[in-house]
């Protein structure tokens, strides 16, 4: 491609957006604004090696950029003017640093003359973000120089790297820009540059020589190792013998393996990494609702899906207490859970690869800097669960908490929130990207979530976020993928429906399942609920919005549920075109009282034998 630059900010720009491409960017999301000209002209140049998706909002923006880099692993380039626009992305940097999802936020700046003297849209944007990103640092204002644009390149690439390693999160670069914005002639001469654009420096052999077009950094010697390009650096391999199980405390039989929160790029490897370990030394695997493992059924016989309803039963909860824990990635969400592991006190084992304290416990816990795919264990074969009474246990809980849910949920024929995770979880298609919002959502998917052999991939944003940008994220997860879902309530969707603004750009299909409860269901669940006033105005904060007429607006196809067969004959098979709501009109305050009262007697009249081993 022959670009004449016609100032030295397109040839600054072209240098980033280029090297970024060659990195392996795949997605470049752009606000509106003046000050970013330079760079939405350059990235809108790398099409369609790189896919340029301008959207309105920022706050819209950067969690739509948050979805696409949950899918890809790979950075997505954010870029907003000057001001406070870069302030709106604050929000979904500090859930990329809390959920490891790497992003690359460059925000257009004036130049430093330009500062402290009351020139418009002008703040500080230094260290912006506080401490949420990776790294940060501000770029020098451009130059036609070679040695500034090899600092350019190699900063760009450095910043690349430091999105994903050690740990994924984001890199903020605070760009200053003299005029002219635009593509227009400055007083630099830039008649060498072009000519040598078409010989050698600035050709891909010679000035990006060292960039290979399919390179993903940072290189280990992990990676290379197991030339495996979508994996993250790894600690080491450890290899579980019997020494190995003597020193982390497993050769007793009360061992317990949590699987948590996880969003890994390779679920099937993910999954099945986990079963070789709990197969092989024949532990129980309680399985969060927001992990694979419960998705991919049939590549473990221990999986445990109902834990938070037999925890609830306090006989066995003393019955089930394990000597060790191994938890594998984040804590499930489960307060039961949380509350009975902190009582017991056993000792606990962290495996997950990242370099933050994950342990919100506090307990005696050790950290195994690894992914679980690392961790080698002898060949798994079948063994009779009977030879471990312990699992045995769990097993036996298990399968009578989960014939009590089935068969109750089966029979309620009033449209109940927690019903909609326990039908998706059966009648999505194979393999379907689904996108769980906070508050009441992702609790009933780890309540109800039935496990299957369906490989549905969940997406979420647990790290920090509440409702911000639930929208925004699901459409970027979505966006030229296969059909996806999303679930949430109507709260979380009235935050973010500027998020609908993208429906004109948005390539694929995302059907959304509103549970319209008509307020905050989650702050049901809490003891303020007790106290009205101020619970309905100031908590519940119902908004009575008709989704009919928001879905006219935005030209998004609405469908009201009336039965569960209703909802059935809709989710499978999915549109492939469009973004639809799928309205499920629920009771808010009934289906809190249900809650309240059915969730402990699903394991009331469970009895299982006390471990004798």
């Amino acid at each position: 491609m022959t670009i004449n630059f016609r100032n030295v900010n397109e040839l600054w720009a072209y240098v980033l957006a280029e090297t970024t491409k060659r990195l392996g960017l795949c997605c470049a999301v752009i606000c509106p604004g003046s000050r970013s000209t330079p760079l939405a002209v350059a990235f809108s140049q790398q099409k369609p090696d790189i896919e340029v998706i301008p959207i309105l909002d920022e706050r819209s923006a950067a969690f739509f950029a948050l979805g696409r880099a949950k899918v890809t692993g790979k950075p997505t380039v954010l870029v907003c003017t000057s001001g406070t626009a870069g302030a709106n992305f604050y929000p979904a940097i500090i859930e990329a640093k809390e959920s490891r999802v790497p992003l690359l936020v460059l925000t257009a700046d004036r130049p430093q003359e330009l500062r402290d003297c009351h020139s418009g849209q002008t703040i500080n944007q230094l260290r912006l973000y506080g401490n949420y990103p990776n790294w940060q640092t501000e770029l020098a204002i451009p130059s036609p120089d070679w040695r500034m644009l090899a600092y350019l390149r190699q900063t760009i690439i450095h910043a690349w790297e430091r999105s994903l390693y050690p740990v994924p999160g984001a890199v903020h670069l605070n760009l200053p820009f003299r005029d002219p914005l635009a593509p227009t002639p400055d007083f630099f001469d830039l008649s060498e540059f072009t000519s040598k654009l078409k010989t050698k420096e600035l050709q891909a052999e010679e000035f990006f020589a060292h960039l290979d077009l399919n390179l993903d950094l940072p290189i280990t010697s992990d990676r290379l190792a197991s030339n495996n390009p979508n994996k993250l650096s790894n600690t080491g391999r450890i290899a579980i013998s019997q020494k190995v199980l003597q020193a982390l405390g497993l050769q007793t039989s009360r061992v317990l393996i949590i699987a948590g929160v996880s969003q890994t790029q390779n679920a099937k490897e993910y999954c099945e990494a986990i079963s070789r370990l709990a197969v092989s030394l024949n532990f129980p695997v309680l399985a969060e609702g927001l992990s694979p493992v419960r998705n991919h059924s049939n590549l473990n016989p221990n999986i445990i899906s109902t834990y938070d309803l037999i925890l609830r039963n306090r006989q066995l909860a003393q019955q089930l207490v394990p000597e060790v824990v191994i938890q594998i990635g984040e804590m499930p969400t489960s307060k039961i859970l949380r509350n009975w592991l902190i009582s017991n006190g056993a000792k606990r084992w962290i495996i997950d690869p990242c370099d933050q304290n994950i342990d919100s416990l506090h307990g005696r816990t050790t950290h195994i800097r690894t992914a679980v795919e690392n961790i080698q264990v002898p060949e798994p074969q079948a063994k009779d669960p009977s030879t471990n009474p312990y699992l045995q246990m769990w097993l036996a809980a298990e399968i009578q908490a989960r014939k009590n849910i089935d068969k109750t949920l089966a029979q309620k024929s009033d449209l109940f929130e927690g019903k909609v995770a326990w039908l998706l979880s059966q009648v999505l298609p194979p393999h379907t990207p689904l996108f769980i919002a906070n508050s009441m959502p992702v609790r009933d998917v780890e309540f109800f979530w039935k496990p299957n052999s369906l490989g549905i991939k969940p997406f979420f944003n647990r790290g920090a976020n509440g409702i911000d940008g639930t929208l925004s994220t699901a459409l970027g997860i979505s966006h030229a993928q296969q059909s996806s879902v999303m679930l949430t309530g109507d709260l979380a969707l009235l935050h973010d429906t500027n998020g609908f603004l993208f429906s004109n750009k948005f390539i694929g299909h995302l059907t959304i399942v509103l549970i319209n409860n008509n307020g905050g269901g989650i702050f049901e669940m809490l003891d303020i609920a007790k106290f009205e006033p101020p619970f309905e105005e100031l908590f519940a904060t119902p908004q009575n919005i008709d989704f009919t007429k928001l879905c006219a607006t935005y030209g998004v196809e609405h469908e009201l549920i009336s039965s569960w067969e209703d909802l059935r004959q809709r989710l499978n098979p999915l549109p492939t075109k469009g973004i639809r709501i799928l309205e499920v009109p629920t009771n808010r305050k009934a289906d809190a009282k249900w809650r309240k009262e059915n969730l402990e007697k699903f394991a009331d009249r469970i009895s299982v034998l006390s471990d004798n081993s």
